[in-house]
């Protein structure tokens, strides 16, 4: 069965995620539900003639602003039967454009040259979805043939309480992985019974390292089978495109988040191809490449990336 949530005001939360937080919808493990979401405070919006989504628009009116700082997240939506402990694996089948504008500033104190910038700039973009261009006002066209969503999250472990969307977590959130386009599959261990899974953050395009702290901010609609896996376990985020492993992993020290990226993806070389921890090592230092998912949002992004020809088993 297929179910759809459109981003409304009776359906988002905007800047937190809290375990207590009630489904906006239940659906079950294997079904596949679309959601859509928009993205920006009123301080980002375009003139009213570029097309702003009234769903935007009463958002901004019932909440005036975020909870927290970060993001509007449609969602959550349950999966029953999901249990603590579990894992849920996220295959991401589809995600089309849904704005016709984008938004990218720089300001000062964020970005990864907090001291470069003297004064916020809001750079408005108009978006092409047939040809799946963002044109900027100095006349760069992007492509935005690969957008993906900054932000997927399960519901955090209760003892976190209420806490932000800006940093990526153990319960993922802000992941800023430009890898995680449609045809790929997310997983994220599970902290509350259904899981809670929540997406926001609509990302026409971004470099790894999204560096002024934004991307082509826009709206998406995504297509999502929500499958629960009571077969492996996770500490952290883990996904898979059709033809590579990414290991993830997020903290304040970006030398801290490759250690754990890479245990990570020793752990799943151990297990799949049957190396002990040394082979592993010296493999990855051989074939895998680790990358710099963003280092804007309090917890640097790292994620290590494996062709999955070599989790083969050769003994």
């Amino acid at each position: 069965m297929t179910h759809r949530l459109d981003a409304g005001a009776d359906t988002v939360h905007w800047g937190y995620f809290e375990a207590t937080l009630s489904p906006r919808i239940t659906i079950r493990s294997g079904e596949t539900i679309t959601l859509s979401t928009v993205s920006g405070g009123a301080d980002v919006l375009p003139p009213a003639d570029w097309g702003i989504p009234p769903a935007l628009l009463a958002i901004h009116q019932r909440f005036g602003g975020p909870t927290l700082p970060g993001h509007i997240c449609t969602g959550p939506v349950a999966v029953a039967g999901a249990k603590a402990g579990q894992v849920l694996q996220v295959d991401i089948e589809a995600i089309d454009l849904h704005y016709d504008w984008g938004y990218t500033f720089v300001a000062p104190l964020v970005g990864a040259l907090p001291d470069d910038v003297k004064a916020k700039r809001l750079f408005h973009s108009r978006i092409d979805r047939s040809r799946k261009v963002a044109t900027m006002p100095w006349g760069h066209e992007i492509p935005l043939d690969r957008p993906f969503f900054g932000v997927m999250a399960v519901a955090p472990p209760p003892e976190w309480g209420r806490i932000n969307t800006l940093p990526p977590r153990r319960n993922g959130g802000n992941l800023d992985n430009k890898e995680l386009v449609a045809g790929t599959r997310l997983y994220l261990p599970i902290y509350v019974d259904g899981a809670n899974f929540s997406v926001g953050d609509a990302h026409g395009a971004q470099g790894d390292g999204e560096v002024c702290i934004t991307a082509v901010e826009t709206g998406l609609i995504g297509t999502f089978k929500l499958t629960v896996r009571d077969d492996m376990s996770l500490t952290w985020p883990m996904a898979e495109t059709p033809t590579h492993a990414l290991t993830m992993a997020f903290d304040p020290d970006l030398d801290t988040a490759v250690q754990i990226a890479l245990r990570s993806m020793i752990d799943l070389v151990t297990a799949r191809a049957g190396l002990d921890r040394d082979e592993a090592f010296a493999l990855l230092s051989l074939v895998a490449d680790v990358r710099v998912t963003q280092v804007v949002n309090g917890n640097k992004g790292i994620h290590v990336m494996l062709d999955k020809k070599w989790l083969a088993k050769l003994r």
